[in-house]
């Protein structure tokens, strides 16, 4: 069983919901992608080699700021519910946790992680970093994603072409590697109908956007993550510039959707956001979309001012905790369907009573 416990937010900092736009926006990440010269990329690599990218990498890092107390943890050594819990809270990809058809069972998969900086090792390529961070703040992932790659870029010599930049296993990585993203919450374009034409203007101007945990799940509870698509002919400055732009831009778009919603439909909207809370509230029985399709109701209701007495951070853990393998994690065993959904209604409410209590100063 994995031990978060010797991390001092167990991971979760980026639940504080004390960034910029946190309302909105559950998070901000910066990647790099950075692979070793003279080593062949991860698809080629036999179990010797990877080995050995891991015990260059794990020596390079333990010399470090960024990385030198970093907790060392093994996928590759974990169960499946370990691995989908760290999925969960958003530090590993589904790549390097072994749930893809590419990297299943595939040795030697690490996770360095210290603060909200982490590195993954042999995923996709040999090495990708990543800063995690509450709210929107490119600038501030930035600074500290670029910092951990000069120390790392000291002491590791990456594989990188005078003419393309940084060379990664998949092309559409290569140039500068970097992938920026933000988890934003769009309820208001979605009850306006808006969603639609929102999410095609941003794949015209070079940006996608993908489901909770990114590339290859699907969007629940109206949560919406958008990175950009373009990794080369640009600088890391430029992309980030840009990226942040039309993110500025989509909050924008929400807050007008809102007030339309505020001002054409205020009865409308007020009994959705406090039925979603109702239900969370008194429900014995919860399935995991149908919990984040109401916690985006009370949500929309809490950053409108609609629901007093409810954090963000609750929801922000709600949102985390009453997925699978948290659930798990808490009873101590792999539960069946039915159980757990009981067990994430119990959870739900005892979060929403204890919120209550705290708004109520008891």
């Amino acid at each position: 069983m994995i031990d978060l416990d010797l991390l001092p937010d167990g991971g979760l900092g980026w639940l504080e919901a004390s960034g910029p736009a946190s309302h909105l926006v559950l998070s901000t990440r910066v990647r790099l992608a950075r692979n070793l010269a003279n080593r062949r990329f991860g698809v080629r690599m036999d179990a010797a080699e990877r080995r050995q990218v891991l015990d260059e990498v794990i020596q390079a890092a333990g010399s470090t700021t960024g990385l030198g107390h970093a907790l060392v943890i093994r996928p590759d050594q974990l169960e499946e519910w370990d691995n989908r819990l760290l999925l969960e809270r958003h530090l590993i990809s589904r790549e390097l946790a072994g749930l893809s058809d590419r990297n299943s069972g595939a040795a030697a998969r690490a996770l360095l992680l210290q603060d909200r900086a982490a590195v993954m090792v042999n995923e996709e390529d040999h090495l990708r970093l990543q800063v995690l961070a509450s709210g929107v703040d490119f600038a501030a992932c930035w600074r500290e994603v670029e910092g951990l790659d000069t120390e790392l870029g000291q002491r590791l010599a990456f594989a990188f072409h005078s003419a393309f930049g940084y060379l990664t296993s998949c092309p559409t990585n290569v140039g500068t590697g970097l992938r920026a993203s933000v988890l934003i919450h769009l309820p208001g374009l979605v009850l306006t109908k808006e969603i639609n034409k929102t999410l095609h203007g941003l794949t015209r101007i070079g940006l996608t956007y993908r489901g909770l945990y990114g590339e290859g799940s699907e969007v629940v509870g109206n949560f919406f993550q958008l990175s950009n698509q373009t990794t080369l002919g640009k600088s890391e400055a430029e992309l980030l510039e840009h990226l942040g732009t039309i993110v500025q831009h989509v909050i924008g778009v929400e807050e007008w959707a809102r007030q339309v919603l505020l001002r054409d439909a205020p009865t409308v909207l007020e009994d959705k956001c406090w039925r979603a809370f109702g239900l969370l509230r008194y429900a014995r029985s919860l399935s995991f979309e149908e919990t984040m399709n109401l916690l985006s109701g009370v949500r929309l209701g809490v950053s409108l001012k609609v629901i007093p007495s409810v954090g963000m951070y609750a929801l922000n853990k709600l949102l985390v905790f009453s997925q699978p393998a948290h659930l798990n994690a808490k009873a101590g065993r792999v539960l069946e369907e039915e159980e757990m959904a009981i067990r994430r209604a119990e959870f739900v409410r005892g979060t929403l009573e204890e919120e209550v209590r705290r708004g109520q100063g008891a």
